[in-house]
């Protein structure tokens, strides 16, 4: 049932746009909205000013709901005002790619589409999304479930490869990709008003400037703008661009324990600690609550040749790490109690790409919030940074023959 609507959702697209005016976004209308339990499911009704083209699926392990708009403007929407459904138990809404937004709803259970459809008035273009969800067994709702092979959407991200690349020398610019986590649909850590998103963005901008002016570096951000990028297509662009050093920017929100200061992170099978191990499952995850379909991902790919190279690569990212703490330290900014850990963060399995993840400090500490919300305090942080990487490509192309011999 799905796959047929989905069908006709897209071959609807073009008499669509003629019928109606499509510019700019659509805004989403919550207080006439809701999302609420029937007899034998779910039912939601989006409420918008506009028409759009959209499309919609379910996704399981967890079981969800995903439905994707060209393109709704999401702002000042609370999910608590129109979820009315105990079987949805959570939504989010955000930004997804370029052009696109998405809605996702976590369900209760198997409830697969039984109906889908948008109505819109003649008179004045304002629209409303219907869908029906019903109960199913699990494996009927497995059937029906997946991302559409579609025209016109396209993977956001291609497999990795287990390439051996060339070593830096310091002879020509160091190709950094930065990579400010979160984004879009996935907020990542809120707390006090702010959300890492943001932060991380206006973070990783103003290091790209710092970066730039130093000279000898081409930069490239793995996200420009509050839009989502999968773990994969982040990993995907720094082998696009031929990347030399890759740097994810993060400041979670823990709720258990006093953490606080900045840690850098490198990859491990087995995490230094439980604390490092629950980090990495919940950066992870973030993937799935935006609504992506893994249920392809392969995890063993090119396993042989990704060791062979990470036999390489990954000393020269402890380094990168070591001159990071050094960094922060001769800037005189706090660190964590412990610096330097190591855990399994699906963002740093580039086999050939030295790669660290940066914890500025966590939100969930109001000095390191007060801290990380500060314009000054991030301009030392982003000087401690280029320190650690002018320093480290030194000392990396000095190493570079000796480890060829």
């Amino acid at each position: 049932m799905i796959r047929v609507i989905l069908g006709c959702v897209m071959a609807l697209w073009a008499s669509l746009a003629v019928a109606q005016n499509f510019s700019g976004l659509a805004r989403f209308d919550e207080a006439a909205s809701e999302i609420v339990d029937t007899r034998n499911g779910v039912e939601l009704r989006l409420q918008l000013s506009q028409g759009v083209p959209w499309r919609v699926f379910t996704l399981e392990s967890p079981p969800r709901l995903v439905m994707d708009f060209r393109e709704v403007d999401w702002r000042e929407a609370a999910p608590e005002s129109f979820d009315r459904s105990e079987r949805a138990v959570a939504v989010r809404m955000g930004g997804f790619r370029p052009g696109w937004s998405r809605m996702v709803v976590d369900l209760a259970g198997p409830y697969g589409v039984a109906g889908a459809d948008m109505a819109i008035a003649t008179q004045t273009g304002a629209a409303i999304l219907t869908i029906q969800l019903e109960n199913m067994d699990a494996e009927r709702f497995a059937a029906a479930s997946g991302a559409p092979d579609l025209p016109g959407w396209e993977a956001t991200g291609t497999p990795l490869k287990g390439v051996i690349r060339p070593r830096q020398r310091g002879d020509t610019p160091l190709v950094v990709v930065i990579d400010p986590g979160h984004g879009g649909i996935d907020p990542g850590a809120e707390q006090g008003g702010v959300n890492e998103k943001e932060l991380m963005l206006a973070f990783s901008k103003e290091l790209k400037v710092m970066l730039l002016r130093a000279g000898g570096f081409d930069v490239i951000l793995t996200r420009e703008e509050d839009i989502f990028v999968s773990l994969e297509g982040r990993v995907a662009l720094a082998h696009q661009v031929q990347a030399d050093l890759f740097i994810s920017f993060h400041a979670d929100a823990l709720s258990e324990g006093r953490a606080n200061g900045a840690t850098v992170y490198t990859l491990s099978d087995s995490a230094s600690d439980k604390a490092s191990a629950a980090l990495a499952e919940r950066h992870d995850r973030a993937d799935i609550l935006a609504g992506i379909d893994l249920s392809e991902s392969d995890d063993v790919v090119a396993d042989v040749l990704m060791d062979l190279a990470r036999q390489e690569t990954q000393p020269r990212a402890e380094e990168f790490a070591k001159s990071l703490k050094a960094g922060i330290e001769e800037q005189g900014l706090p660190l964590n109690s412990r610096p330097l850990r190591s855990a399994g963060f699906s963002v740093l399995k580039s086999p050939d790409i030295p790669s660290v993840l940066l914890e500025l400090g966590f939100l969930s500490s109001e000095r390191d919030r007060t801290n990380i919300t500060d314009p000054g305090w991030r301009n030392e942080m982003a000087k401690a940074v280029v320190q650690a990487i002018q320093t480290w490509r030194i000392s990396d192309a000095a190493q570079a023959d000796l480890v060829r011999q």
